[in-house]
């Protein structure tokens, strides 16, 4: 039986059509308090912008408000889209969280916007975009690495905290980089599931050590949907998939109560989307559940994994990681 790795959470915020941000947040942070009693390793909140329904626009200060309700939980980015921010600001924001919670940040940084064109110009970020991603890679890890003789720009704080760095990706490009710079990587599966075996061997074959890291550390980001029935899960899951839907339309991404059927909800070629887009989809009672994560686990190697899990009610989100770390 293949050996389960540790089990990490990403959480977008995600708001439930008509409640409010406070309500959503509060139910974030419920969410990660009870992950941590479960011995969940890792708490990542992603970028996004522009996007009635995700309400972790606001990243960093979404981390250091869940870092401080949390004792022992990993809390970070899954990710920061660098071409939106210059690294300096990023290095003081996360210098200053690690410096708030030693030991307990991550920084995982994403190639896209995050949004869309109108957006990322908002946001006012001048220069070559994702086309200097490398380059500003390596102007973070300077700035959150020890200060050098003669350093004309400094992160204070930020220099000399070395806030893990991960990158995260859902192609082959950034698990090269990940691989060239010895960095752990984390692979989109919960969205592109297409590319991911490809990509986790190329970071493997091409890894080399560096001072953050001397052998590969891969995570896997998977949706899952765990429920007391497999019957139950199959309900729960048709949330997941009117935001889908929602998000392929060019609608708000609020999340809707489960239906009893999709159907009338979506054409043919739309569900064959939705399924493809989901095609990494953890989906059951506990049976299937353990038995979906042994075959997924019995056919790519990772150190870590990472579930979404977009469920409607908060107390059945819970239940949901019940089932899952017992799994």
């Amino acid at each position: 039986m293949p050996q389960r790795p540790p089990l990490s959470l990403l959480e977008l915020a995600s708001v439930r059509e008509g409640d409010s941000v406070g309500t959503t947040l509060a139910n974030s942070v419920a969410y990660a308090r009870h992950a941590e009693q479960l011995d969940f390793k890792r708490f990542w909140l992603a970028e996004h912008h522009n996007m009635e329904g995700i309400s972790s626009s606001a990243t960093s200060v979404l981390i250091g408000h869940i870092a401080g309700k949390t004792e022992r939980l990993r809390v970070g980015s899954g990710g920061v889209m660098l071409p939106n921010h210059p690294p300096l600001v990023i290095a003081e924001q996360f210098g200053t969280l690690e410096s708030l919670y030693p030991g307990r940040i991550d920084l995982g940084l994403g190639r896209a916007p995050g949004t869309d064109p109108i957006t990322s110009r908002a946001l006012r970020r001048d220069g070559l975009g994702a086309e200097q991603f490398p380059d500003d890679v390596a102007r973070l890890q300077t700035l959150l690495g020890p200060l050098q003789p003669g350093q004309p720009v400094k992160a204070i704080p930020g220099a000399g905290t070395n806030v893990p760095i991960w990158l995260l990706g859902s192609s082959l490009y950034s698990a090269q980089l990940a691989a060239m710079r010895g960095l752990p990587y984390a692979f989109a599966g919960h969205f592109a599931p297409r590319l991911y075996r490809e990509a986790l061997k190329v970071y493997r074959d091409h890894f080399q050590p560096s001072a953050q890291l001397q052998k590969p550390h891969a995570m896997l980001a998977v949706p899952a949907i765990a429920a007391d029935t497999d019957e139950e899960a199959r309900w729960l899951a048709t949330t997941s998939y009117q935001r889908i839907l929602a998000l392929f339309r060019g609608q708000p991404l609020w999340m809707k109560p489960p239906v009893d059927s999709m159907e009338g909800l979506w054409n043919a070629g739309e569900e064959a989307s939705v399924r493809d887009f989901l095609g990494l989809q953890i989906l059951g009672g506990p049976d299937s559940v353990k038995e979906q994560l042994d075959r997924l686990l019995a056919t790519v190697e990772v150190e870590e994994l990472m579930f979404t899990v977009d469920i409607y009610d908060p107390q059945k989100r819970r239940h949901a990681l019940d089932i899952l770390s017992q799994a």
